[in-house]
């Protein structure tokens, strides 16, 4: 109802195993927003880890999250 939208950016670890740590926003909204992307990360499967000289190792990754909510008619 508040028309709110905007970009989150959320910072994380891909540990060698896949699953996803030290997750925090780097850059937030507020009105709810910064937590749906840290809920949402937390909830996803593994991801594939990097990959260096044949070994797997950790990674850290920057993602936005874009909300764009369409106003109720």
């Amino acid at each position: 109802e508040n028309n709110i939208s905007g970009k989150v950016w959320v910072s994380f670890v891909i540990e060698k195993d896949g699953h996803l740590s030290d997750i925090n926003v780097i850059r937030g909204v507020g009105y709810g927003l910064d937590d749906e992307a840290v809920r949402v990360l937390k909830l996803a499967p593994a991801w594939k880890p990097g990959i260096q000289n044949g070994q797997a190792v950790r990674v850290r990754y920057n993602l936005p999250f874009n909300f764009q909510i369409p106003p109720s008619d």
